[in-house]
């Protein structure tokens, strides 16, 4: 902690007469966890950007689509924790390109349902296999435990984010 700056209370909370803690963004979980989402999203990007001209947030609802036909962009967005505007603009983008159609819900008319299209899902395929394959290359210098346990810990780590989100 700097020279001069006041503790935090008792709750974890400044109070208005003290000084903020020394946030050291290089130890703070949430922040590390973002930048290494960000890079690792961007370096992949590269290869589907270049060679089928898609984005990460088109990638992920296709990745979504790929997986579950007929969501709704709000399944979409559920299911990738992207908001409803990225959503949105990705499906547009999607559906522009020929990789996604949307048709109404049969039972629901409000409803529209996104699926690929054979186009879609070719590139998806294709897409998914550059992914494996990034993935097998970054962590190729781990051993099969270690790997189980980075699982194990993003797990745990996803189960207390939704535990905390559930608290009043």
């Amino acid at each position: 902690m700097k020279q001069g700056q006041g503790k935090p209370a008792a709750d974890g909370e400044c109070r208005e007469s003290e000084t903020a803690p020394d946030l050291e963004l290089e130890r703070f979980l949430p922040y590390r966890l973002s930048v290494l989402t960000n890079r690792v999203s961007r370096l992949m990007a590269r290869e589907y950007e270049s060679r089928y001209g898609i984005g990460v947030s088109e990638w992920r609802a296709m990745a979504v689509l790929g997986r579950e036909a007929a969501l709704s962009a709000g399944e979409v967005a559920e299911r990738t924790s992207m908001d409803k505007v990225r959503v949105s603009r990705a499906v547009a983008a999607l559906l522009h390109k020929g990789f996604v159609e949307r048709r109404r819900d049969p039972v629901d008319q409000r409803v529209a349902r996104l699926s690929l299209t054979a186009r879609g899902e070719e590139v998806y395929r294709r897409v998914a296999a550059l992914a494996l394959a990034f993935e097998a290359r970054l962590l190729a210098g781990f051993h099969a435990e270690e790997r189980r346990r980075l699982f194990g810990f993003l797990e745990r780590l996803d189960r207390r984010v939704l535990e905390l989100g559930a608290e009043p």
